[in-house]
């Protein structure tokens, strides 16, 4: 774990495995922070050089105030990228974090040879739907929203176990004011037309029993690149990360072997 400098903000940093590997970029879900990859990490196979980062305003990196724009969570993954040498990478983004790796391929084809989709889409929710969230999280902070936010993310009997406790304790624990500046990135959003122009390998990642990004909308988004390939994950909520890691990681290492990313891995 370190901070490094990106984009003007100092960034969060898990950075394992040997340098020069084939590298694997984790970007997670808004109100949570890089520890929701711990599972899939774990799981993946050895040789691998897997970098995972908190978005500004999230985990232990800064906060600035907000709103952010999305072309500044962009700029945030490219610096960071660049801070830390990568080229080429595979980058797997959850939600936000797949709205960010959507606009990074879009900038910056260089640094990504190939995109996971995870439980995102190309446009998320409704500017009215965000306005009311933020709303009711400047009246009665994150702790307003944990319930009705858990409800969309995880299924029972998920939801009720002592996994999904520690998750609501990571969601009310993050900045306010970063959680509305990345909410506001994502209200503003809209990756449609940009996202169609992107040719490289991408796997689309959802989960049948996922509230905030149901598996129509995630294939709808995977359909814009040619190519691309979909994997449902069944009885798995909005962070399959955590309610399926093991088929998630198994997912991850086969599209990573298929697409020739896994040289050198054990």
């Amino acid at each position: 774990m370190r901070q490094i400098e990106a984009n003007g903000t100092a960034l969060h940093v898990a950075d394992t495995g040997p340098e020069g590997a084939p590298a694997v970029v984790f970007l997670h879900a808004l109100g949570t922070d890089l520890r929701i990859w711990e599972g899939v990490v774990a799981r993946l196979p050895g040789g691998l050089r897997c970098v995972r980062l908190d978005m500004r305003g999230h985990g232990l990196s800064a906060c600035p105030p907000a709103p952010y724009p999305m072309g500044a969570l962009v700029s945030d993954a490219e610096g960071a990228m660049e801070a830390l040498g990568l080229s080429e990478a595979v980058v797997v983004g959850l939600s936000i974090g797949g709205m960010i790796a959507q606009g990074l391929a879009v900038k910056r084809l260089d640094l990504v040879r190939g995109l996971v989709l995870s439980n995102t889409a190309a446009r998320i929710g409704t500017p009215e739907t965000w306005a009311e969230r933020m709303e009711a999280a400047r009246a009665g902070g994150l702790a307003a929203l944990a319930e009705g936010t858990l409800e969309r993310w995880f299924p029972e009997p998920f939801r009720s176990g002592p996994e999904a406790a520690v998750v609501r304790r990571l969601f009310e624990r993050q900045p306010l004011e970063g959680w509305l500046g990345c909410a506001a990135a994502i209200s503003g959003t809209d990756f449609y037309t940009p996202t169609s122009g992107l040719r490289l390998p991408t796997l689309a990642i959802a989960g049948d029993r996922d509230g905030s990004t149901p598996p129509d909308l995630v294939r709808e988004t995977a359909e814009l690149i040619p190519g691309s390939r979909f994997h449902l994950i069944r009885g798995a909520g909005h962070l399959p990360c955590l309610d399926a890691a093991g088929e998630y990681a198994t997912a991850l290492a086969e599209f990573l072997r298929e697409i020739g990313h896994m040289e050198g891995a054990a």
